[in-house]
């Protein structure tokens, strides 16, 4: 008889807690204020790679992970199209895709990357955390993760988080 109010009362009492976590929302990465890691040298043909250094180039980089048959991808394109317009390096680390697939909807939509690291495999995201596509990095110009944003570039989220830290890792 008293187990399932004690059973109810320990899951309310974790609840609870749960509501005063810094970000509910977020996932802890052990990347950010620490040198990114390393991106596969391998490039999609016909696209240019990312040399080793880099992301260490004095300037601050997106990285962006991202594959063509991820539908969030599709969403994010657009904004990433923007930001590219704006000047702002991004790197596209295309993973767990096929060769043609990426090439052509890079072909189609547009490429707003200054290289394409291809990661069919995906080692590079498991080296950086990911956990799906698409997530962001954002890298400052001595290679050091700034921020991580999981999820498509788009919504309040981005708005409330991810944009004021670019804005801030820019100078702007």
């Amino acid at each position: 008889m008293a187990l399932p109010p004690l059973i109810f009362a320990a899951f309310a009492t974790l609840a609870f807690l749960g509501m005063f976590r810094d970000d509910p929302e977020g996932l802890p990465s052990t990347r950010v204020g620490q040198p990114a890691p390393p991106v596969t040298e391998a490039a999609l043909e016909g696209y240019p790679g990312l040399a080793p250094g880099a992301l260490a180039s004095g300037e601050v980089t997106l990285v962006n992970f991202w594959a063509s048959w991820c539908p969030p991808c599709r969403v994010e394109h657009p904004q990433l199209l923007d930001y590219q317009a704006q000047g702002v390096r991004i790197v596209g680390v295309n993973i767990k895709d096929q060769a043609r697939n990426a090439a052509k909807y890079l072909a189609e939509e547009e490429n707003p990357f200054i290289a394409v690291p291809f990661d069919p495999a995906g080692r590079t995201a498991i080296d950086w955390g990911v956990t799906a596509p698409p997530e962001t990095f954002i890298v400052d110009g001595n290679g050091i993760v700034l921020h991580r944003f999981t999820g498509p570039l788009t919504g309040t989220d981005f708005e409330t988080r991810f944009m004021p830290a670019l804005q801030e890792a820019l100078g702007r």
